[in-house]
């Protein structure tokens, strides 16, 4: 997928160098095309910057877009040291502190979009203006039936099919479960096609590391929930308890059929935001930059191309 890097950026694939949560040295890999005000376009879990690229040239006529692959995802770093709970959130500050030194426009989908608010509550000088698309904001499990299995298989198995390039072996097994496992995200699953479940699912095959950090990240995830559940101390709370903080306008775009988070948690989180808007997508699922593109694209540059009213 290497030509998809050079065909949609100008300089193609580029690397930006971070300290992760751990303290690691790392590279994060990522795109920019377009110029003017900086927009960030942030991909969800089990994903790459690849997830936009439907968006990507239009929002490029009007602002400076910047996509980028979090750590163990796409082509940035897979470090082997085990990740830390809600290391998504520090990584993803370093990566706007490291491409940007002005406020900037940020439009994240799922976990990207729970990683963005939390990431904007404790560093709220880093953003604009703010877009939301279907945020596991009040979540009560892991959404799919994969996930959760994916969440309890033992990591040192995993590491090892990963190390021995299993993934490649199988590779028509899992680009045909991908497939299946994609009508649960989209509107229509006849309009899926093969070259987008190989392009979505290219890292997990075939970069060594990828699905070893895809489980790691599932099995953080299902501690939350479950101390969520349970009433315990948990990163999830934490962020939905101070949602009122976050004071800069934001943008929720919400799919209508999203078979994953419901319509009802949008509703709730726009509750919560003092200066947001819920706008909803009509035939369109969880995973929305898939399913409707146009209207992402144009709800995007409405709303941050609109003039800010000043404070009072």
């Amino acid at each position: 997928m290497e030509e998809w890097w050079q065909s949609t950026f100008p300089q193609g694939r580029q690397l930006l160098s971070i300290e992760d949560a751990t303290g690691e040295g790392i590279h994060i890999a990522y795109g920019e095309k377009g110029e003017g005000p900086p927009l960030f376009l942030i991909h969800g879990i089990a994903s790459w910057s690849y997830s936009w690229r439907h968006t990507i040239h239009h929002l490029a006529n009007h602002f400076r877009v910047i996509c980028v692959d979090a750590k163990g995802c796409g082509y940035s770093d897979k470090p082997l040291m085990p990740e830390l709970p809600g290391h998504q959130v520090i990584e993803l500050i370093r990566i706007i502190q490291g491409l940007c030194h002005e406020p900037a426009f940020i439009a994240a989908e799922s976990l990207g979009a729970l990683t963005t608010l939390a990431a904007v509550q404790t560093h709220p000088h880093l953003v604009r203006k703010l877009i939301i698309i279907n945020a596991p904001i009040f979540p009560r499990r892991l959404p799919s039936l994969g996930m959760q299995l994916m969440a309890h298989l033992p990591i040192q198995v995993v590491r090892w099919v990963d190390q021995w390039g299993w993934a490649k072996r199988l590779a028509q097994l899992i680009l045909f479960i991908v497939e299946k496992a994609r009508a649960q995200v989209v509107f229509d699953p006849s309009q899926i096609t093969a070259s987008e479940v190989y392009g979505i699912t290219y890292p997990q095959i075939y970069i060594p590391g990828t699905f070893t950090k895809l489980v790691e990240d599932l099995q953080l995830a299902a501690r939350e929930l479950d101390r969520l559940v349970q009433g315990l101390p948990n990163l999830i709370t934490d962020i939905q308890l101070r949602l009122p903080e976050i004071t800069c306008p934001v943008l929720i775009l919400w799919g209508d059929h999203d078979r994953w988070f419901p319509v009802e948690d949008g509703y709730e989180l726009q509750r919560r935001l003092p200066n947001s808007r819920l706008n909803l997508l009509p035939n369109c699922g969880h995973d929305a930059i898939g399913d409707q593109p146009e209207l992402i694209s144009q709800a995007i540059c409405e709303f941050l191309l609109l003039a800010e009213e000043p404070p009072l």
